[in-house]
């Protein structure tokens, strides 16, 4: 084939070339993302009877079976929509959060605050769950504990998540570089490819931020880890100032460089990929 050909068959077929590419793309990212959860399964099972069935009907010729897999080709699409719509609804969500069409920032004296109090609580090996808010309201689940309303403070937040303190159980929600609530309940991530070692609190600090832009700052009370959680994917293992900058980066969008120390501290990552990620979208 000479080169004439191949520009000919180019010009001929670029737009299919194109429509491959964008579907190539969009299955990737989906396997990727539903990747892990409940629905996964449903989705593979799915696919599992509706190949046999085609397979099947196309090799013996089962006319009735193929004409019911074309008719019901349109149905299956809405069905998966509805059977799918918590994960639909996060993608969508994590999709519109995107850093590029954010407009929510807190202050530096803010991220001061919370890096000093979240290893103060490491420190003291105190639990703590902190969820800052962003452009997503999260109002509902700051109704679901109890109102404060006041200056954000160390102290305050220390003495919230003192063992036996009747707000310690649960999440504070900061909102506007003020506290808004404690012991508030968070939802729980339901991935199933989460490290097991996680516990309640860590899944509730990702919980938060799959059903919204929120950023959670995760104390675990058994090694003293302080953890960042967003958009579905948690990272560990960080001092305070890797911690101050990261914080940065993600709440006033500033450019964050890692050092070298955490470039070769492997056990800060708890993914396979290298990247800081627990959970690979």
């Amino acid at each position: 084939m000479t080169a004439a050909d191949l520009l000919d068959f180019a010009s001929r077929n670029w737009r299919s070339a194109i429509e491959i590419a964008i579907l190539a793309v969009v299955i990737y990212y989906s396997y990727l993302y539903f990747r892990g959860t409940r629905g996964a399964k449903v989705l593979t099972g799915l696919a599992l009877i509706f190949l046999t069935l085609t397979l099947v009907s196309q090799l013996l010729q089962l006319q009735v079976i193929n004409y019911l897999i074309r008719s019901l080709t349109a149905f299956l699409a809405v069905a998966l929509v509805v059977i799918f719509q918590p994960e639909v609804r996060r993608a969508l969500a994590a999709l519109g959060s995107h850093h590029v069409f954010s407009s929510a920032s807190q202050s530096k004296e803010t991220i001061e605050i919370i890096a000093e109090t979240a290893f103060e609580l490491s420190n003291r090996q105190f639990g703590a769950l902190i969820a800052i808010e962003r452009d997503t309201d999260i109002q509902v689940f700051a109704e679901s504990g109890v109102t404060i309303n006041c200056d954000l403070s160390p102290e305050l937040m220390i003495s919230i998540f003192q063992p036996k303190t009747p707000l310690h159980d649960g999440g504070l929600i900061v909102r506007d570089d003020r506290i808004i609530a404690g012991a508030c309940v968070f939802p729980v991530s339901q991935r199933e490819d989460l490290d097991r070692n996680l516990g309640l609190r860590h899944r509730a600090g990702l919980g938060i931020t799959e059903e919204s832009d929120a950023i959670a700052i995760v104390v675990s009370e058994e090694t003293g880890i302080v953890s960042i959680c967003h958009r579905g994917i948690v990272e560990r293992k960080f001092d305070p100032e890797t911690f101050k900058k990261r914080l940065g980066q993600l709440l006033l969008l500033e450019k964050y460089e890692k050092t070298d120390s955490e470039e070769l501290d492997g056990e800060g990552n708890l993914s396979s990929s290298g990247d800081d990620r627990l959970v690979s979208h």
